[in-house]
């Protein structure tokens, strides 16, 4: 079968159309994550006011308003607000850009799923469109296309694009400061001096210090960039190191008040041991080998799927995706692309290879956490490398091999989001609903505040609702100390098993029967279900139990 190059930009360009269309379709297809709430709740500024529950129930709508702005009657409330917003970052690992934008466009458009998703849905809009520039700066009109179309369509890169945390974002700022740095390159190295406009050297010269910048406080593994992009100058216009250098300075100039005010108190806040290694040196070798695998799998092959898929499967499509970046880069060598090699490889594989360095230094695993996200920076630059391959590789059959590769990344996305919903606490709400004005208690083995939040936000604040969130092993003796108090306030109670209760270990059967002993006192069992969503942070058993007749008091 052969495809004409007018064929192929054709469907090049439906291919963006559909990544666009699957971002707006499925703004708010799904329940916040887990990890999205949080972003929520630092957005608002009110983290600090968040408190772990205790061994007494809470009124649950307490943690709800948590979930929006505060009320402000002039710029002096704003102004506590701002303040407010900014010390509830200095617990956090991440630089404050990501929140701070979430919080002006929570602001303006609310805090439902599909308004805080938007924002995050334009950044990656915006890295297709880099990716465009990009690629038609390297490889023309047509290798454009193809990196936005493989971008767009990546099947780890599109959930990341419906997360409201900063991940795609920082895809944003790696490509736009690549860019720009290619360009300025390539001006100054230009023969032309027509083409060397003065305007527009210092447009893509405040590009790149201003994305740069953007990065770097977006996300700290930014910094690696800033070696990668020596590296590049040295290597394409060694002879005016010392002007990247400053236009660098400048961006990591910029950041110094946050750096100074806020990454010094994250540091000391910061828990450094966290991903230490344990066990012996081989066996931390074999495991540093498999996540530098696992990133490359996740990334551009399985995507979102990772986290419910056996790690073997993981590994091994690792495997069969870092064989083929190989050969990748030994068909361009061969077809005299080295200049396009070495720029792919610098800006995707050079800097997870620091990554797992850096890691292997300081005996710690950090490049597959939360499923390759910590090292997101790299899957522009292997996408281009790709790009690169598919345009000068010298393949047959060029436009077959585009056309399946963009048709198996639709599949994986089609099959994500019809295959795999996350409406778990609509289902709680549902229940909820069915006596919206029933006393309620809802017993929960797992105080995250990921858990606590997301129910908060789903479940109807009209309804009297109250929460007793505690350890599995703390939960049954806390709910019978409750229950004697209060036996007659709650005529139902909601028992939510978490399959993974994130600070805690999942109930054990002997732990879930005392729970089960102390509710069948007084409560009997009416209805049970397993609420699954995208992975096992979503995963509960929900037990529905009402009071007997015989336990409620004569009147």
């Amino acid at each position: 079968m052969k495809i004409s190059t007018k064929t192929i930009k054709i469907i090049l360009l439906i291919a963006i159309a559909c990544a666009v269309f699957i971002r707006v379709a499925h703004l708010g297809s799904r329940e916040f994550w887990y990890d999205e709430v949080l972003s929520l709740l630092l957005s608002t500024g009110k983290k600090s006011q968040y408190q772990n529950p205790k061994d007494v129930p809470i009124i649950l709508a307490n943690y709800t308003s948590l979930l929006s702005l505060p009320l402000e009657n002039g710029f002096s409330d704003f102004l506590t607000t701002l303040e407010k917003f900014l010390k509830g970052l200095v617990a956090e690992p991440h630089p404050f850009l990501f929140f701070l934008e979430q919080h002006f466009w929570l602001r303006l458009f609310g805090n439902s799923e599909a308004a805080m998703r938007s924002i995050i849905v334009l950044f990656s809009l915006g890295s297709m469109g880099c990716a465009y520039g990009l690629g038609r700066r390297l490889l023309g009109v047509q290798g454009g296309l193809l990196f936005a179309a493989l971008l767009g369509l990546n099947p780890y890169y599109l959930f990341h694009s419906l997360n409201i945390r900063m991940y795609c974002s920082l895809v944003f700022w790696v490509l736009l400061s690549s860019w720009s740095l290619i360009e300025l390159i390539l001006l100054n190295t230009s023969e032309n001096p027509q083409k060397n406009n003065k305007k527009t050297k210092i447009f893509w010269t405040a590009l790149l210090i201003l994305s740069a910048a953007s990065g770097l406080m977006t996300f700290y593994y930014f910094a690696v960039f800033f070696l990668v992009f020596a590296v590049l100058v040295l290597y394409l216009d060694r002879r005016k190191w010392w002007q990247y250098a400053l236009y660098l300075i400048s961006g990591i100039i910029i950041t110094i008040p946050w750096v100074w005010w806020g990454t010094r108190q994250q540091l000391r806040n910061a828990d450094l041991g966290r991903f230490s290694s344990k066990g012996s040196f081989l066996a931390a070798i074999i495991r540093h080998l498999q996540e530098f695998l696992d990133v490359l799998g996740i990334h551009l092959l399985v995507g979102d799927w990772s986290s419910i898929l056996p790690n073997t499967i993981v590994t091994i499509s690792g495997v069969f995706v870092f064989i083929g970046l190989i050969y990748c880069g030994y068909k361009l060598q061969r077809n005299n692309q080295k200049k396009l090699l070495i720029i792919s490889f610098l800006l995707g594989l050079f800097p997870l290879f620091l990554m797992l360095l850096l890691d292997i230094i300081t005996r710690k695993f950090t490049i597959a956490f939360g499923f390759g996200r910590s090292v997101i920076f790299v899957l522009p630059g292997c996408l281009l490398l790709l790009t690169t391959f598919l345009k000068k590789g010298g393949i047959k059959f060029k436009n077959v091999a585009i056309l399946s590769l963009l048709v198996i990344y639709l599949s994986i996305n089609i099959a994500d989001f019809s295959l795999r919903s996350r409406q778990m606490f609509h289902r709680v709400a549902d229940i909820i609903d069915e006596q919206p004005n029933t006393p309620t208690l809802i017993i929960m083995n797992s105080q995250a505040w990921g858990h606590v939040l997301r129910l908060a936000y789903y479940l109807p604040t009209t309804s009297p609702i109250s929460l007793l969130a505690q350890k599995s092993a703390q939960l049954s003796p806390v709910l019978e100390q409750n229950l004697d108090k209060k036996s007659q306030q709650y005529q139902r109670i909601l028992w939510l098993d978490s399959e993974r209760p994130v600070w805690g270990k999942p109930s054990t059967e002997q732990q879930k029967q005392e729970v089960k002993t102390v509710l069948e006192q007084d409560y009997s069992l009416q209805s049970s279900q397993r609420l699954v969503g995208t992975w096992k942070l979503d995963n509960f058993n929900v037990n529905v139990y009402e009071k007997k007749s015989d336990s409620v008091p004569q009147t």
